[in-house]
């Protein structure tokens, strides 16, 4: 009774920390993931005497900034950064410049770029340089079952005993045997192990990363076997804050002018375009 209890109790959290994703995870497919509240109204602000928005990103962090085959700048971020500046109407002011990940925090005390949109992490320590947008995406956990074998919503009561592999060490590893402690964790040091096994039938299910799930799913590696169960599942304290666009600290003006272009960008249906476009097999 302990156990069932314990799990009841884990389902119940994590079904409280998925809002709102949620009602888009229980939708037809496409799921999108939407963090605003529509009816919040944010004051559209007035950047007129703003010089410039230059946007610094990089160029390794596929599929959300890269070069494409013809070496030009593209990616969510980059889609994401032209959405932003076409919103708050200033296309002509706008800039995007990649730079290496190690000199983003350089440039940015230099005077180079107003922000970074390059998935730098919403942490403590970051925040004591930086200020952040609200955030505009968010990895959640997932299972991937094999597709004879897909299971639903609660899984408290499907998942005790069940050989569920994890990669060893990582935050969804102390996740699930936090929210789901009556599975048998397996734990590997490769993924690409993991769903080896999982493809041969030597496991349940997995649990870890949606969006690399997704697009493991989405590729010939898979050859159709799988695909997600029950979820998705966000957690603060094991995935942390989601992707965020970072500012000058203290730039409170230009920080609630990208809230409001995030906001207006997700309830005018743009984002999901966006994220279409680069995840096809939705990871929510």
């Amino acid at each position: 009774m302990t156990s069932i209890r314990n799990a009841a109790k884990a389902l119940a959290l994590l079904l409280s920390l998925t809002a709102p994703a949620a009602v888009a995870a229980h939708a037809a497919e496409p799921a999108i993931p939407l963090f605003w509240d529509i009816k919040e109204r944010l004051p559209k602000p007035d950047l007129t005497k703003l010089p410039r928005l230059r946007f610094l990103t990089t160029i390794d962090f596929p599929p959300f900034n890269h070069l494409d085959g013809s070496g030009r700048l593209s990616g969510f971020h980059v889609d994401l950064a032209r959405a932003i500046c076409a919103e708050l109407e200033i296309m002509p002011k706008c800039q995007i410049q990649a730079l290496p990940w190690g000199e983003l925090d350089k440039a940015m005390q230099e005077k180079q770029g107003e922000a970074i949109i390059a998935g730098l992490a919403v942490t403590a320590e970051n925040r004591a340089r930086y200020d952040f947008s609200r955030p505009y995406l968010k990895f959640p956990a997932r299972f991937v079952t094999p597709r004879a074998k897909s299971l639903t919503e609660p899984l408290f009561d499907k998942l005790p005993g069940q050989r569920i592999g994890v990669m060893a060490g990582s935050s969804h590893e102390r996740m699930l045997r936090s929210y789901f402690p009556d599975t048998k964790a397996v734990t590997y040091s490769r993924q690409e192990w993991m769903l080896g096994d999982l493809k041969d039938g030597k496991l349940a299910g997995v649990f870890g990363d949606g969006m690399r799930l997704a697009f493991w799913l989405a590729g010939t590696d898979s050859a159709g076997c799988c695909r997600f169960s029950g979820g998705p599942y966000l957690s603060t304290e094991y995935l942390g804050n989601g992707l965020a666009v970072a500012t000058e600290h203290g730039n409170a003006e230009l920080t609630a002018a990208l809230d409001y272009a995030l906001q207006q960008i997700a309830t005018k249906g743009t984002f999901a375009e966006l994220y279409l476009r680069y995840f096809p097999v939705s990871f929510y």
